[in-house]
């Protein structure tokens, strides 16, 4: 049986690009309409702005998510919080925080915000 939190953990790693590229209409179901995020650079992203960087991406980056948890905020509502890295020819890079609120809709469950914050130690 497959709980909210595999479900929500499924859907946050497919925005990773595991073994496939999301395509824009994928995007677009994923991330609600007022989505706006805080990257692990401290910008700020809107729905615009990460729709067009996802779907611009040629290679796939090789990202690694684990330690996932989730709080149940409201009937509708869920708080996914994990951590990831990024792994690139050096080794692994960008050990993050992360933070993603997820809303169900009447299209299902969407991202609504999220947030990386740099991680203070290495894993």
């Amino acid at each position: 049986m497959t709980t909210l939190l595999d479900e929500l953990q499924a859907l946050e790693t497919e925005l990773h690009h595991p073994g496939h590229r999301c395509t824009p209409a994928r995007l677009e179901r994923l991330l609600h309409a007022d989505f706006h995020e805080v990257g692990r650079s401290g910008l700020a992203y809107d729905r615009a702005t990460v729709l067009a960087w996802l779907t611009r991406q040629a290679d796939r980056p090789d990202v690694v998510s684990d330690a996932f948890r989730m709080e149940r905020l409201a009937p509708d509502m869920a708080l996914l919080h994990f951590r990831s890295v990024l792994r690139d020819a050096g080794g692994p890079t960008q050990h993050t925080l992360r933070m993603s609120l997820w809303m169900q809709t009447t299209a299902g469950w969407q991202l609504r915000y999220h947030q990386g914050t740099p991680a203070a130690q290495a894993w």
